[in-house]
């Protein structure tokens, strides 16, 4: 035995319970998204924008969004329809390794091909300067949107992980960082997360005034991570309707219905479940002094990285402990361009690694202070955009039976590890 391995042998991993929390499930049909869309762009104001013949851009994000294909499909067919010709532009600033291939795989991993959608991918790094904002900053979207005939901007509206306003992910971020690509996106963040509530809606207004946007489509997805609303916005509309847009999405948000543990177990982060791998709102843990909330975990452990985030780890330094396996499925040229452009790099911060899930779980209960050691007061949840199901420990039942969205669903048993010591 190695001497981490001694030093934790002796560590208790208390019995589990498997629990159902019970959240708002309203939310529109698979079936029924492309007369939502088809509806919402149907609307006189946004539909007689687009003319035979013209080139229309719609864009896509680096985020694991509900449906996005077939929205992004929706969106192409509406244009088609009005015999114009729909392309599909990735927004997502530095991401994908800041690379015009790397962006395009993003959203090829999310099934946005162009097979699917029907129409081409143009996926470009190139920007051009399109305005200044009122003090004085450069406004860059990509050359490709620019250039077109009009933009549909598409993307969640939802709480951003980094800083609090009236515009925080949605439509207006999209334009301002997601089009303006890395070059875009840096000059955004250059002055930190502090100045984000005044330069999102800054930038946004700059490119509304002075590129071809036609509308913004809002998606809103309830707690369970379905499309909740579709909601079509003329760019006067972005400006004056997005900031309540935001309110109604924090309300559909799901979360962990405990106000703190001594330990969070999250089984997988990515890129395709939060901007910081896992969402801060849900696991408490804030990449900047900017924004609050979740649960208050003492210690938080993470034990892998899912295949759709392409080696980007961004958001590891959140996490206090990790297993040598997600260690290793970190690509730096994918993870590093986040925090050089966002200058955020303590989340980009390497966690204490462990050689297995056990370890990692009985590393992070023993350096817990001031709990009972005996039976810790654990949450673990699969990753943080999947909250229905999740498992506590026993020493938390009696809290959940006292609250009425929580249904206990079994009974208290070990968890079950394999011949290496990681979860079933």
């Amino acid at each position: 035995m190695s001497v981490i391995s001694d030093l934790l042998g002796g560590v208790k991993i208390p019995e589990m319970v498997s629990i159902k929390q019970k959240f708002d499930g309203t939310h529109i049909p698979e079936e029924e998204i492309p007369q939502v869309i088809f509806g919402q762009l149907e609307r006189e104001e946004i539909a007689k924008k687009i003319q035979p013949g013209m080139e229309i851009a719609i864009t896509a994000g680096s985020r694991g969004i509900a449906n996005i294909p077939l929205i992004i499909k929706s969106a192409a067919d509406f244009v088609k329809s009005r015999g114009a010709v729909p392309f599909v532009v990735p927004a997502m600033g530095s991401h994908g390794g800041a690379t015009a291939e790397g962006q395009r795989q993003v959203i090829e991993g999310y099934g946005v091909t162009e097979e699917f959608i029907g129409c081409e991918i143009r996926s470009s790094m190139e920007t051009v300067q399109i305005g200044i904002t009122p003090n004085g900053k450069p406004v860059r979207i990509d050359k490709n949107a620019c250039e077109s005939d009009g933009i549909i901007v598409c993307g969640r509206v939802k709480p951003h992980t980094g800083f609090r306003g009236p515009y925080e992910s949605g439509i207006m971020k999209m334009m301002a960082i997601g089009l303006g690509k890395q070059f875009g996106a840096e000059i955004i963040h250059a002055d930190g997360f502090g100045k984000f509530e005044e330069y999102i809606p800054m930038f946004g207004t700059v490119i509304l005034n002075n590129s071809p946007v036609i509308c913004g489509l809002a998606l809103l997805e309830n707690a369970y991570d379905q499309t909740r609303e579709i909601v079509s916005l003329t760019p006067e509309e972005i400006i004056s309707k997005e900031p309540e847009l935001l309110m109604r999405a924090k309300s559909y948000m799901p979360r962990i219905l405990f106000d703190s543990c001594d330990v969070l177990i999250v089984d997988q982060m990515g890129k395709n479940i939060s901007g910081d791998g896992m969402d801060p709102n849900i696991s408490g843990r804030f990449p900047t002094p900017f924004a609050e909330g979740g649960i208050n975990a003492q210690r938080v452990a993470v034990l892998e990285l899912t295949e759709e985030s392409h080696g980007n780890a961004c958001g590891i330094g959140l996490a206090d402990i990790t297993t040598r396996r997600l260690f290793e499925k970190m690509i730096l040229e994918q993870t590093y361009p986040n925090a050089i452009t966002n200058t955020v790099v303590g989340e980009m911060k390497i966690p204490m690694i462990m050689e297995s899930d056990k370890l990692a779980i009985q590393a992070a209960i023993k350096s817990c202070i001031e709990i009972n050691h005996e039976e810790p007061r654990i949450v673990r949840i699969h990753n943080t955009m999947e909250m229905e199901r999740i498992d506590i420990s026993k020493a938390l039942l009696e809290e959940a039976g006292n609250n009425s969205s929580i249904e206990i669903m079994g009974e208290p048993a070990p968890l079950a590890f394999d011949e290496k010591d990681n979860l079933f």
